[in-house]
This record gives structure tokens, C-alpha cells and sequence, in this order.
């Protein structure tokens, strides 16, 4: 098992905790909307970091994106495995390809 596959299984978990002792459940709590404003917040964050060109701040930044995200997903009920299922469609797709197919 990945470590992002443990952390969606913790985030899922989190979710239904007491939001007054999970960060998790907290931002659930907040509703989908706050907790697509906290990815938001997050990946400007990462795109600071990448800009200035810190390496460890970006490593930082990029964990908290990734758990952000994870929680934003499961605020609107789409689970890893589906992200991962069109990972695997678009996988030996150009990019190009890709987004012409759009």
C-alpha cells in the first residue's frame, strides 16, 4: 500500500471523527467549498515555493497540497481509487492527445 492510499484511508476515517479533535473532520465539517479554498490555499503555496526555487519548502508545501486535496475529494465523495481509474485511462495518451479529446 502506497502512502497515499494510507492517507486517503486516514483522511476517510478522519472525516467522520468529532470535529473538535480532528483537523479533518474540522474541515469537512466547513463544508466542500472550505475545503476547496484550503487546497487553493495550499497549492499557491507549492507554486511560491517551486518559484523560489525552495526545495524543502516545496517538499512541505507539496505534502500539504496532497493532503489537502485528499480531503477536498472526500468533502464531494470521490475516492482515490476513481482518480486512480483515470490515471490509468489516460495513461499511454499524449498530453496533447488528451486534452484534444476533451
Amino acid at each position: 500500500m502506497t502512502q497515499i492510499t494510507k492517507l486517503a484511508q486516514t483522511v476517510s476515517e478522519r472525516a467522520k471523527a468529532d470535529p473538535s479533535e480532528s483537523w479533518t473532520a474540522k474541515l469537512i465539517a466547513k463544508g466542500p467549498e472550505k475545503c476547496a479554498e484550503k487546497f487553493g490555499e495550499e497549492a499557491v503555496e507549492a507554486i511560491i515555493a517551486a518559484v523560489k526555487n525552495n526545495r524543502e519548502e516545496l517538499i512541505c508545501e507539496s505534502a500539504d497540497v496532497l493532503f489537502h486535496l485528499l480531503v477536498m475529494l472526500e468533502a464531494r465523495g470521490v475516492t482515490l481509487a476513481e482518480v486512480e481509474a483515470e490515471l490509468a485511462r489516460r495513461e499511454g495518451t499524449s498530453g496533447i492527445a488528451e486534452k484534444a479529446a476533451r
